[in-house]
């Protein structure tokens, strides 16, 4: 199947990863002899994205600059720039629905997410449901466990609040409407987790389990585990 739009969220400043990202981008940090973006869009092309839409922030033009069109990788990319000051993960979002349309996934520009894509799109078509967040049964193993995951429904999110039944985490593959976003205003910060949150309170996030655990460059340590991963597993070029 072909998937709806994908937007990339790879907008932010990518601090722990300095000095590597004083002059660079964390979506052009070089992973597996390349920079990372490349692994990420072509391993949506093998899952069926025809559509891809950067939201770019810090130094984003390398990053243009690099994909172009996208052509190259067997898919058609598009950008939207925050602008003068970073929007953070839903204004990004909230201002790139001309270009994502009704329904998209997400991704996060600093995630590898090595999973069959459509399985999650058609669960997410199924449940009627306004959003649909991908959760790992993590049991507090790669960072603090913030989901309570019950029968395909998310029941609870935070990433504050701590609750004695969170299980899971959020893996970083998600699908909205534009909806609940068309209702935030345009062009000001706010956060992706703060729309997730809404749509939990009113019933209306799905979830998706998945039994691969995800690879991340935000740390030193997810860069070396990521590279180490995509040598052996990476899409070739």
């Amino acid at each position: 199947m072909t998937l709806p739009p994908v937007a990339i969220l790879a907008g932010g400043l990518a601090t722990r990863l300095r000095p590597i990202t004083t002059t660079i981008p964390k979506a052009m940090v070089e992973v597996a002899g390349e920079p990372f973006i490349a692994h990420q869009l072509r391993m949506l092309h093998r899952e069926g994205a025809h559509i891809v839409v950067l939201c770019l922030g810090y130094l984003g033009e390398q990053v243009a600059d690099f994909v172009g069109d996208g052509h190259r990788f067997g898919l058609d990319v598009r950008y939207s720039f925050d602008g003068d000051r970073l929007l953070g993960t839903g204004g990004a979002l909230r201002k790139a629905l001309p270009l994502l349309g009704p329904e998209f996934l997400i991704l996060y520009g600093d995630s590898y997410l090595d999973l069959a894509y459509a399985p999650v799109v058609e669960a997410w078509r199924a449940s009627g449901l306004d959003g649909l967040m991908t959760v790992y049964g993590n049991e507090g193993r790669w960072d603090t466990s913030n989901v309570v995951f019950s029968e395909g429904r998310i029941l609870c999110y935070s990433k504050i609040i701590r609750d004695p039944r969170m299980r899971h985490i959020d893996y970083g593959l998600g699908i909205l409407t534009a909806g609940p976003l068309t209702a935030q205003p345009d062009d000001q910060p706010f956060d992706l987790a703060s729309i997730y949150t809404s749509l939990v309170e009113a019933g209306r996030l799905a979830g998706y389990e998945v039994g691969q655990r995800f690879y991340e460059i935000g740390s030193p340590e997810g860069l070396a585990e990521t590279d180490a991963y995509l040598r052996e597993h990476g899409v070739p070029a």
